[in-house]
Protein backbone atom coordinates (compact mmCIF):
# COMPACT_ATOMS: atom_id res chain seq x y z
CA UNK A 1 0.00 0.00 0.00
CA UNK A 2 3.01 2.30 0.87
CA UNK A 3 4.33 1.79 -2.55
CA UNK A 4 0.71 2.63 -4.63
CA UNK A 5 1.13 5.78 -2.18
CA UNK A 6 4.69 6.68 -3.03
CA UNK A 7 3.97 6.09 -7.00
CA UNK A 8 0.94 8.28 -7.00
CA UNK A 9 2.62 11.32 -5.02
CA UNK A 10 5.64 10.85 -7.25
CA UNK A 11 3.84 11.05 -10.50
CA UNK A 12 2.46 14.22 -9.24
CA UNK A 13 5.48 15.79 -8.59
CA UNK A 14 7.71 15.12 -11.39
CA UNK A 15 6.14 17.67 -13.21
CA UNK A 16 6.34 20.13 -10.68
CA UNK A 17 10.11 19.23 -10.30
CA UNK A 18 10.98 19.59 -14.02
CA UNK A 19 9.10 22.82 -14.70
CA UNK A 20 12.08 25.28 -14.29
CA UNK A 21 11.18 29.30 -13.85
CA UNK A 22 10.92 30.96 -16.90
CA UNK A 23 12.19 34.94 -16.85
CA UNK A 24 10.99 37.41 -19.10
CA UNK A 25 13.06 39.85 -20.73
CA UNK A 26 11.13 42.54 -22.80
CA UNK A 27 9.90 40.49 -25.90
CA UNK A 28 12.21 36.93 -24.92
CA UNK A 29 11.79 34.65 -22.57
CA UNK A 30 14.37 32.23 -20.72
CA UNK A 31 14.85 29.84 -18.12
CA UNK A 32 18.92 30.74 -17.59
CA UNK A 33 18.25 32.12 -14.06
CA UNK A 34 22.03 33.81 -14.56
CA UNK A 35 21.38 35.71 -17.97
CA UNK A 36 18.40 36.87 -16.38
CA UNK A 37 19.59 38.33 -13.43
CA UNK A 38 21.96 39.80 -16.00
CA UNK A 39 19.45 41.51 -17.86
CA UNK A 40 16.95 42.19 -15.42
CA UNK A 41 14.49 39.75 -16.64
CA UNK A 42 11.19 39.23 -14.49
CA UNK A 43 9.98 35.72 -13.25
CA UNK A 44 7.10 35.03 -14.97
CA UNK A 45 4.32 33.87 -12.44
CA UNK A 46 1.38 31.56 -13.25
CA UNK A 47 0.22 28.49 -15.97
CA UNK A 48 2.59 27.27 -18.47
CA UNK A 49 3.83 28.94 -21.08
CA UNK A 50 4.42 27.77 -24.81
CA UNK A 51 6.90 29.22 -26.97
CA UNK A 52 7.45 28.66 -30.70
CA UNK A 53 10.46 29.63 -32.15
CA UNK A 54 9.86 32.48 -35.44
CA UNK A 55 12.08 32.22 -38.21
CA UNK A 56 15.09 34.53 -38.00
CA UNK A 57 15.42 38.18 -40.09
CA UNK A 58 17.82 37.35 -43.01
CA UNK A 59 20.70 39.47 -42.49
CA UNK A 60 20.47 41.68 -46.10
CA UNK A 61 17.15 43.31 -44.29
CA UNK A 62 16.42 46.84 -45.58
CA UNK A 63 16.83 48.88 -42.69
CA UNK A 64 13.78 51.50 -44.17
CA UNK A 65 11.12 49.11 -45.00
CA UNK A 66 11.89 45.97 -42.60
CA UNK A 67 12.02 43.73 -45.63
CA UNK A 68 14.59 41.16 -46.82
CA UNK A 69 15.53 41.29 -50.56
CA UNK A 70 13.71 39.43 -53.15
CA UNK A 71 15.31 36.09 -53.02
CA UNK A 72 17.04 34.78 -56.89
CA UNK A 73 14.42 33.08 -59.14
CA UNK A 74 14.88 29.10 -58.84
CA UNK A 75 13.77 28.50 -62.33
CA UNK A 76 14.60 30.46 -64.86
CA UNK A 77 12.98 33.01 -67.06
CA UNK A 78 10.35 31.37 -69.83
CA UNK A 79 11.23 32.37 -73.17
CA UNK A 80 10.11 34.76 -74.67
CA UNK A 81 8.27 32.78 -77.66
CA UNK A 82 7.13 30.64 -75.58
CA UNK A 83 5.28 33.21 -73.33
CA UNK A 84 3.83 34.88 -76.59
CA UNK A 85 2.61 31.08 -76.87
CA UNK A 86 1.25 30.87 -73.49
CA UNK A 87 -0.35 34.84 -74.10
CA UNK A 88 -1.51 33.58 -77.06
CA UNK A 89 -3.43 30.14 -76.03
CA UNK A 90 -5.11 32.09 -72.83
CA UNK A 91 -6.51 35.10 -75.20
CA UNK A 92 -7.85 32.01 -77.39
CA UNK A 93 -9.76 30.39 -74.12
CA UNK A 94 -10.80 33.82 -73.57
CA UNK A 95 -12.24 34.67 -76.58
CA UNK A 96 -13.70 31.40 -76.62
CA UNK A 97 -15.45 32.06 -72.69
CA UNK A 98 -17.03 35.07 -74.16
CA UNK A 99 -18.57 33.79 -76.99
CA UNK A 100 -20.23 31.44 -74.70
CA UNK A 101 -21.07 33.90 -72.49
CA UNK A 102 -22.30 36.27 -74.89
CA UNK A 103 -24.48 33.25 -76.06
CA UNK A 104 -25.94 32.92 -72.86
CA UNK A 105 -26.37 36.42 -72.22
CA UNK A 106 -28.52 36.50 -75.57
CA UNK A 107 -30.54 33.58 -74.57
CA UNK A 108 -31.16 34.53 -70.90
CA UNK A 109 -32.30 38.46 -72.15
CA UNK A 110 -34.38 36.12 -74.96
CA UNK A 111 -36.10 34.58 -71.91
CA UNK A 112 -36.41 37.77 -69.83
CA UNK A 113 -38.02 39.58 -72.76
CA UNK A 114 -37.41 42.84 -71.03
CA UNK A 115 -39.37 41.59 -67.70
CA UNK A 116 -42.56 40.45 -69.57
CA UNK A 117 -42.16 37.13 -70.43
CA UNK A 118 -45.03 34.70 -71.32
CA UNK A 119 -46.91 33.06 -68.34
CA UNK A 120 -46.33 29.07 -68.21
CA UNK A 121 -48.71 27.03 -67.10
CA UNK A 122 -50.08 27.83 -63.58
CA UNK A 123 -48.41 30.88 -63.39
CA UNK A 124 -51.80 32.54 -65.11
CA UNK A 125 -53.41 31.66 -61.97
CA UNK A 126 -50.61 31.83 -59.22
CA UNK A 127 -49.39 35.32 -59.94
CA UNK A 128 -46.19 34.94 -57.54
CA UNK A 129 -45.13 31.85 -59.28
CA UNK A 130 -44.63 34.45 -62.21
CA UNK A 131 -43.13 36.70 -60.08
CA UNK A 132 -40.57 34.96 -58.95
CA UNK A 133 -39.80 33.36 -61.80
CA UNK A 134 -39.61 37.18 -63.60
CA UNK A 135 -37.18 37.45 -60.68
CA UNK A 136 -34.80 34.48 -61.20
CA UNK A 137 -35.03 35.44 -65.29
CA UNK A 138 -33.56 38.73 -64.39
CA UNK A 139 -30.89 37.21 -61.53
CA UNK A 140 -30.06 35.33 -64.65
CA UNK A 141 -29.61 38.13 -67.16
CA UNK A 142 -27.43 39.73 -64.48
CA UNK A 143 -24.74 37.15 -64.06
CA UNK A 144 -24.71 36.83 -67.51
CA UNK A 145 -23.55 40.45 -67.86
CA UNK A 146 -21.40 40.16 -65.31
CA UNK A 147 -19.59 37.35 -66.65
CA UNK A 148 -19.34 39.45 -70.19
CA UNK A 149 -18.15 42.17 -68.39
CA UNK A 150 -15.34 40.50 -66.56
CA UNK A 151 -14.45 38.56 -69.77
CA UNK A 152 -14.13 41.60 -71.51
CA UNK A 153 -12.40 43.10 -68.88
CA UNK A 154 -9.77 40.52 -68.77
CA UNK A 155 -9.26 40.43 -72.74
CA UNK A 156 -8.27 44.17 -71.95
CA UNK A 157 -5.66 43.73 -69.96
CA UNK A 158 -4.34 41.20 -71.73
CA UNK A 159 -3.88 43.79 -74.75
CA UNK A 160 -6.96 46.21 -75.96
CA UNK A 161 -10.15 45.45 -76.62
CA UNK A 162 -11.83 41.81 -77.88
CA UNK A 163 -11.11 41.44 -82.00
CA UNK A 164 -13.98 42.38 -84.09
CA UNK A 165 -14.42 38.57 -85.35
CA UNK A 166 -15.52 37.75 -81.31
CA UNK A 167 -19.29 36.99 -81.56
CA UNK A 168 -22.36 39.48 -80.68
CA UNK A 169 -19.92 41.85 -79.34
CA UNK A 170 -18.79 42.96 -83.05
CA UNK A 171 -21.99 41.42 -84.66
CA UNK A 172 -24.53 43.53 -83.19
CA UNK A 173 -26.86 40.07 -81.92
CA UNK A 174 -28.44 40.16 -78.76
CA UNK A 175 -26.07 40.76 -75.79
CA UNK A 176 -23.58 42.95 -77.87
CA UNK A 177 -23.32 46.26 -76.23
CA UNK A 178 -25.99 47.77 -78.09
CA UNK A 179 -28.43 45.17 -75.91
CA UNK A 180 -26.68 46.64 -72.68
CA UNK A 181 -28.18 49.98 -73.03
CA UNK A 182 -31.52 48.91 -73.68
Amino acid sequence: MRWIALAITSAFLLPALAQERIYRCGNEYTNNAVVAKSRGCKVMEGGNITIVQGTVPQAGASPRTGTAPTAPRSTPRNDSAEQRARDSDARLILESELRKAEDRLAQAQKAYANGQPEKEGIESRNHQRYLDRVAELKAAVARAESDVNGLRRELGRMGGVPPAGSGAAASGTPGGPESAAK
